[in-house]
């Protein structure tokens, strides 16, 4: 029978106590880490907050939705405070302003250095902001939000959800509205469909379920808000529609109702504090019907 020498004894005995030690050493930040996320998962878990993201459209700055926010804290009970986010080329992110403590339904701007239309921008600007989402989710530790995209921003988002968003991380997204955005960009009939219309719908199902989407344009004239058609404006039910849980669309007319005043119109503000923000206890959405059609004046 084969036996071990006293050297050899010592020598195995060393190399387990070698073994076991490193073992430690390897341990003691998983354990570490461990812990840390569960505390993390736990905060987000806990959390209140439940911010409003906006995006603006092409060649607009992290400065676009200031008219809008400052309306919407008027005559208002609940004061919402504003964070400003740039994400420039380089993937640096910057932040102004902050949020107040104890606003749990603060309003966050997410703008890019790269703010040019066109297709291809469109999808650079989905993956940066994809980078400065998951940052804020990191830093604020939100579970649920709230999302807004003027022109383009609708186009950001609906990009970013098809490709980017997982409700795996924990926060999920409630409401979605999107004024004067042109899914089908300056094609007013869904029979010439551009790549970006054609490449959306396909990836469709990737959309949340559970999601309510609001779709609202302008109407300068009988057919556009001056800008995008109306036909590219309503090419977003072929994406939303049966697919998430409502999809609604409204119109606005009157005064304001052009592209570029549209954030700044009456009718979009009562619209906002009334589908997305929780004033008064409302829910988001609570009062979507799908498929349903309001024709809302503005005088």
């Amino acid at each position: 029978m084969f036996k071990l020498t006293n050297r050899q004894q010592r020598r195995s005995l060393w190399v387990l106590l070698v073994g076991i030690l490193l073992l430690v050493v390897l341990l003691i930040p998983t354990t570490s880490w461990v812990k840390s996320r569960t505390k993390e998962k736990a905060a987000q878990h806990n959390s209140q907050l439940s911010p409003l993201i906006m995006i603006p459209g092409s060649s607009a700055t992290k400065n676009r939705f200031d008219t809008l926010v400052k309306l919407l804290n008027q005559g208002s009970a609940t004061k919402h405070s504003l964070l400003k986010v740039e994400v420039y080329n380089s993937g640096k992110i910057t932040y102004t302003g902050k949020i107040r403590r104890g606003d749990t339904e603060p309003i966050i701007v997410v703008a890019f250095e790269n703010n040019h239309d066109g297709y291809s921008n469109i999808k650079k600007q989905a993956k940066m902001f994809n980078e400065a989402f998951e940052q804020l989710v990191q830093t604020y530790k939100f579970n649920n939000f709230k999302a807004f995209g003027h022109s383009n921003g609708g186009l950001i988002w609906t990009v970013w959800l098809e490709k980017y968003y997982d409700e795996a991380d924990g926060a999920k997204i409630k409401t979605l509205m999107t004024l004067g955005t042109p899914y089908n960009f300056s094609e007013s009939s869904v029979s010439n469909k551009t790549q970006m219309l054609s490449d959306l719908i396909a990836d469709r199902e990737m959309i949340p379920s559970s999601l309510t989407v609001l779709s609202v344009m302008g109407t300068k004239t009988y057919n556009s808000d001056g800008l995008v058609p109306e036909g590219s404006v309503e090419a977003g039910k072929y994406i939303y529609q049966k697919v998430v849980k409502h999809y609604t669309t409204m119109t606005v007319t009157g005064n304001d109702a052009q592209h570029s005043d549209l954030p700044q119109n009456q009718q979009i503000v009562s619209l906002i504090k009334e589908y997305i923000l929780n004033q008064n206890g409302n829910q988001p959405g609570s009062k979507n019907r799908s498929n349903r059609q309001n024709q809302l004046s503005s005088n």
